[in-house]
């Protein structure tokens, strides 16, 4: 698991496009960047956090971040889902699931009384420069952009 002052985790994955996404595209650009993981598109929960972030892009563009999306989830669901809900940003394909488990996404879980493994519902906030300055995560939902925006 990640911890604050941690630089970020390299990786390289798709995005809904199959463009290739690097760690490093985020680092020096002058832009702090919020990455968000989240279990499944097209789920309520997770629709929900999308749209949150959808909502107040501008204000999180204007407020210097990119946002990021990650599930497990393939380049072309990725692509339904960002197209039916007209998210603005990037969502990534981490199909190995490697990039949650460095970023510490993955794990046990409880769901209906069992324990499974699966994507842990994360937010991490890095500054320009790929340190992490903040992890979120207990996600609400419905309001996970101002999770970020009211500090």
């Amino acid at each position: 698991m990640l911890k604050i002052g941690d630089k970020m985790p390299s990786f390289e994955v798709i995005d809904q496009d199959g463009v290739a996404v690097r760690s490093e595209d985020f680092i020096g650009k002058g832009k702090k960047t919020i990455i968000y993981f989240y279990p499944k598109d097209n789920t309520s929960g997770c629709t929900s956090e999308a749209c949150s972030f959808r909502d107040n892009y501008a204000a999180l563009t204007e407020a210097g971040y990119n946002v990021v999306g990650v599930s497990r989830d393939s380049a072309k669901s990725h692509t339904g889902f960002r197209a039916k809900f007209e998210l603005p940003f990037r969502l990534l394909a981490d199909t190995s699931m490697q990039m949650m488990q460095d970023f510490g996404a993955w794990g046990e879980k409880k769901m209906y009384g069992k324990t499974t493994m699966g994507t842990l519902r994360r937010t991490f906030i890095f500054d320009e420069n790929g340190i992490l300055e903040r992890i979120i995560e207990k996600v609400d939902t419905k309001n996970a952009a101002a999770q970020i925006l009211q500090d």
